[in-house]
């Protein structure tokens, strides 16, 4: 049985994990804490970066001989292969951990069997402390192994009455400064960050993090059937982060960095558009984009989170934040669980989750 200080160190684990969050695809974010032979902290680390050293290296490397006889909390089994970095189940027991603790299992077929490895060289082994929390932080990683396909959060900001624009199509600034400055937030913790050719032409947008230091800047993807909306001296098109334009096969355009997919009845497909995300490592997206596209993305069932930024405004008229998501009756209405409600300056941020989750593969 798990003691106050067993999670403790989980907790302090799953804090050091999310540190990691945006710049480690395509690998899952992972905090480590060591615990000396008589309970003391002795080594933490996390997941910096893909390619690099994984979370029990750094702890270990800050334990150095304190970890023989101590004990690993891991917030994901240690890997029991060799990538660009070694196994980490066998770096645990050649340091001489004695017990290992960690709180989800590894899914990949790759890397997974590190628990066993480290029960065949003795080490006392316990698994699901503090599972949910930790799964909770690593979603977007365990979502794109389970479903094959990158993790969707769709941010929206609207009105009390449900409006993102005005009856004149102007929506600057609906929001706070202060909701607008989490959203960069949400940016920096994505892969990518997707638009449609609705919100192209209308906003220009930039799509770049901006005032969060060392972030890394997601790939922006704008979502342009016709190969139209996009113009040559556009913002998404500058050198603040890698742009991907998503056209149809049979689009004519001049634009470079294009992915060309099939046609869907309203645009183009959007299993299409997130299977070529995965294959070039994208894990989790932010979905930034209108009504059209969100629908698009609701339709197929590939929406994991819902962020929405309300703002204490009324227009009574106007653009609505979903649109085409092929809900015709109450019956078939998409029923999300509420998560969380946080007051962000002067609105409220609302976060839910689908009731029922996406099916893997």
């Amino acid at each position: 049985m798990a003691t106050a200080a067993d999670t403790d160190a989980m907790r302090r684990a799953i804090l050091l994990a999310a540190r990691g969050l945006g710049s480690t695809s395509p690998n899952p974010v992972v905090g480590c804490v060591i615990l000396d032979a008589s309970g003391q902290p002795a080594g933490a680390g996390f997941h910096r970066r893909a390619g690099g050293p994984h979370a029990e290296v750094h702890a270990l490397r800050e334990a150095q001989e304190r970890a023989r006889g101590g004990t690993a909390y891991v917030t994901l089994e240690p890997c029991n292969h060799t990538g660009r970095t070694g196994p980490c189940a066998q770096a645990l027991v050649e340091a001489g951990i004695e017990r290992v603790v960690y709180a989800v299992g590894d899914p990949t077929a790759q890397a997974t069997g590190g628990a066993d490895t480290l029960r065949a060289a003795g080490v006392q082994v316990e698994q699901g402390l503090l599972a949910d929390q930790a799964e909770a932080g690593n979603i977007a990683w365990l979502t794109s192994v389970r479903l094959g396909r990158p993790y969707v959060l769709w941010k929206y900001a609207a009105t009390l009455d449900g409006r993102i624009a005005a009856q004149d199509g102007t929506s600057r600034w609906i929001t706070s400064p202060e909701s607008r400055a989490d959203v960069h937030r949400l940016r920096a913790e994505a892969d990518a960050v997707i638009v449609g050719s609705g919100t192209a032409r209308a906003d220009d947008p930039h799509l770049a993090i901006r005032g969060i230091e060392g972030a890394v800047q997601p790939l922006r993807v704008v979502v342009d059937t016709e190969g139209t909306a996009v113009k040559p001296g556009a913002r998404v098109l500058d050198d603040a982060a890698p742009t991907l334009i998503a056209v149809a096969e049979d689009a004519e355009t001049g634009l470079r960095d294009v992915v060309r997919l099939p046609r869907a009845a309203n645009g183009l497909s959007v299993p299409a558009l997130l299977e070529a995300l995965h294959r070039r490592g994208v894990r989790s997206v932010l979905l930034e984009g209108g009504p059209t596209l969100a629908g698009a993305f609701v339709a197929a069932g590939a929406v994991d989170k819902v962020v929405g930024y309300l703002a204490p405004v009324l227009l009574g008229a106007g653009r609505t934040a979903l649109a085409g998501a092929g809900i015709s009756t109450i019956a078939e209405a998409l029923r999300l669980d509420m998560t969380e409600t946080v007051r962000i300056g002067p609105d409220l941020r609302v976060t839910a989750t689908p009731a029922t989750a996406p099916k893997e593969r």
